[in-house]
């Protein structure tokens, strides 16, 4: 199972596919969500009303683009370059998050996010 995702903001929205995880089903079970963006360097970041628990294939570092799940925060994470505790330019989460997918186009699209944006992920019908 393959889905894909659109996430939309007031400045722009990029799509997503997602690979078949736990996690990924939960997320998708939720959809639509309707948050309010947060950043952290080149990161954005928001509230779900998922919960999951951390999966065996989790990671910190990541490459750009990556669609993440933050089990500590119940939070999408979305890389798309340095965060406040990366080395060098990769992409380090605040801890290790489950895998979802990737985004489908260029990830420095996530730049146009400002904090505090409202931000809406739903489920791209094929």
């Amino acid at each position: 199972m393959t889905l894909r995702i659109r996430i939309s903001w007031p400045a722009g929205h990029t799509t997503a596919t997602i690979d078949e995880t736990p996690t990924s089903k939960a997320l998708v079970g939720a959809l639509p969500i309707v948050s309010t963006a947060r950043t952290w360097g080149e990161e954005v970041y928001f509230d779900t009303p998922v919960s999951a628990a951390l999966e065996s294939d989790a990671q910190q570092v990541v490459e750009p683009g990556t669609v993440a799940f933050w089990t500590d925060g119940d939070a999408l994470a979305l890389p798309y370059g340095p965060t406040p505790i990366s080395r060098g330019e990769e992409c380090r989460l605040a801890s290790p998050c489950n895998l979802l997918g990737a985004l489908d186009g260029d990830p420095r699209i996530l730049a146009t996010v400002r904090d505090g944006d409202p931000i809406r992920v739903e489920l791209v019908q094929s």
